[in-house]
């Protein structure tokens, strides 16, 4: 399945600068249930998004959305 991914981050500390807004969107192919675990780690993980990007110290409001892009 084909989805589009937009993670946006407001109020980023990268590398001791202050960001106001950081949006990043990419596309990929991945199935249903991998869709599933990132998901659950996003909801339940502390701190996902300082754990897997270098430079990052600090994100004050965050949101990650999954699309389903159609097939042409």
């Amino acid at each position: 399945m084909k989805v589009k991914f937009t993670l946006t981050m407001d109020d980023v500390v990268v590398d001791d600068k202050c960001i106001d807004q950081i949006i990043m969107d990419w596309e990929t192919e991945i199935d249903q249930q991998k869709i599933l675990e990132v998901s659950h780690q996003w909801i339940t993980t502390q701190n996902f998004l300082t754990q897997r990007m270098v430079g990052l110290t600090r994100v004050g409001e965050s949101s990650l959305t999954i699309e389903p892009l159609e097939e042409a």
